[in-house]
């Protein structure tokens, strides 16, 4: 009698699923190239985001806007941004991220050119300034869910916070990138000219990402899902009302919405004080050396975080200890910036209050829906006191309040365990 061969292992459900994911993703050539073409995306969506902060005393200037017009413009980006996060990452999923990116990008380029055409249409100047704000921070703000989704499908698990990482980096090389060639062609030419610089740009990316990197065919298949709508899931896996009765979760929502409110602040009102209190100073100054501190700040922190942990430091001392840094100082140097009236200090406070704010740790998902309308009145406010008081004074205290909340309620209620509801979890 011959014996039996053996049956050869069918692979589990769970091998078939990473086989086939593994199929779809990058190769490294392929990884390298989306790399750099994102990291680039992110930096001309800050250049976009930062143009009208640089151009705001200039337009307030033409069109006669008070403090108070121009926070409400300077903030209505946020009324548009914090209204697309949750849809971003679900189109990402649905349709492919790159193709989210690719659309929105040649929308809110599209709408970044015309910006100094609808400035001109009439003589309603603020109505149509905020509705194009609006409608830039709508498209905005389906770029980082959309990322998140793109890589985690086609960027390998051990490379993947790399990748992010150095794609993220471009927020801020973006705002440097603004700052530097967006105030000398103030000066130069105007405030239109920074609009159609960096929205033109923009569009040449979507079309160097269009020919090069998708096919047409992919596009017009995405355009008929869309065309078809997106269903919508009841259902969530997701206990947020259990979650939400934790005071941990609400000390790091709070804090880490104190700390982009503060940020959001000073990025969206410092061209404008350094204009108004120092007229005689160079705009590419102002609004590049803060940016050159935050890049090597925003790798320090990191590299001191995990540095301090791998010594042996409890996890939440360490993060306790970076939102004393990112909270607490950083609120102490936007004081000083209402109480000197020398402009090498200013510069130097500025630079350091922004520095010092990327010590705090990326926002969690629970308050990414709250970051938008938190900023809203914060800008808003700020406006609101310039104008009342007429000293920038009002501004800064402001801030270093916002800052203290945010880190007194971290210090109370903190934790660096995992929040799953269950209290098996130590605190670390």
């Amino acid at each position: 009698m011959r014996p039996r061969r053996p049956r050869p292992m069918q692979p589990s459900p769970d091998e078939t699923r990473r086989d086939a994911a593994e199929d779809t993703q990058w190769s490294r050539p392929e990884c390298q190239v989306w790399t750099g073409t994102l990291l680039l995306g992110t930096c001309l969506l800050y250049c976009a985001r930062v143009s009208m902060p640089v151009c705001a005393a200039s337009m307030s200037q033409d069109f006669g806007w008070n403090k108070k017009e121009a926070g409400v413009v300077l903030s209505s980006f946020f009324w548009g941004y914090c209204l697309t996060q949750v849809v971003g990452g679900h189109l990402g999923d649905r349709i492919g991220g790159e193709k989210v990116i690719l659309l929105s990008a040649s929308a809110w380029g599209f709408i970044t050119v015309a910006t100094p055409l609808l400035a001109h249409l009439g003589s309603a100047h603020l109505a149509f300034m905020t509705f194009s704000r609006i409608l830039t921070g709508l498209l905005q703000g389906v770029y980082f869910p959309a990322l998140t989704s793109l890589l985690s499908q086609k960027v390998r698990e051990s490379e993947r916070a790399f990748t992010y990482s150095t794609v993220g980096a471009g927020s801020q090389f973006g705002t440097l990138v603004t700052g530097a060639v967006g105030s000398l062609l103030l000066d130069w030419y105007g405030w239109p000219s920074v609009f159609y610089f960096s929205g033109g740009l923009t569009l040449l990316w979507v079309g160097y990402v269009y020919r090069c990197l998708l096919s047409e065919r992919d596009l017009i298949l995405a355009l008929g899902i869309l065309a078809q709508g997106l269903p919508v899931s009841r259902h969530t896996k997701v206990p947020w009302r259990q979650l939400f009765r934790k005071p941990s979760v609400w000390a790091a929502i709070v804090s880490q919405l104190s700390a982009a409110c503060s940020f959001f602040i000073l990025l969206s009102w410092l061209p404008t004080f350094f204009k108004e209190t120092f007229p005689s100073s160079k705009g590419w100054v102002f609004n590049v050396v803060p940016w050159l501190v935050a890049i090597p700040a925003s790798l320090l922190s990191g590299l001191l975080s995990d540095h301090l942990i791998n010594q042996g430091y409890r996890t939440i001392t360490v993060r306790k200890f970076m939102q004393v840094m990112g909270l607490g100082l950083s609120s102490v140097f936007a004081l000083c910036l209402g109480h000197t009236s020398s402009f090498c200090n200013s510069v130097v406070f500025a630079s350091a209050s922004i520095g010092l704010q990327t010590f705090n740790h990326r926002a969690p998902h629970a308050a990414s829906g709250l970051l938008g309308p938190g900023c809203v009145v914060g800008v808003c406010l700020g406006g609101y006191l310039i104008e009342t008081t007429g000293s920038w004074t009002s501004v800064f205290n402001l801030v270093a309040a916002i800052s203290s909340l945010g880190l007194c309620t971290f210090l109370v209620f903190g934790k660096a365990q995992r929040v799953d509801l269950s209290p098996a979890h130590e605190d670390l």
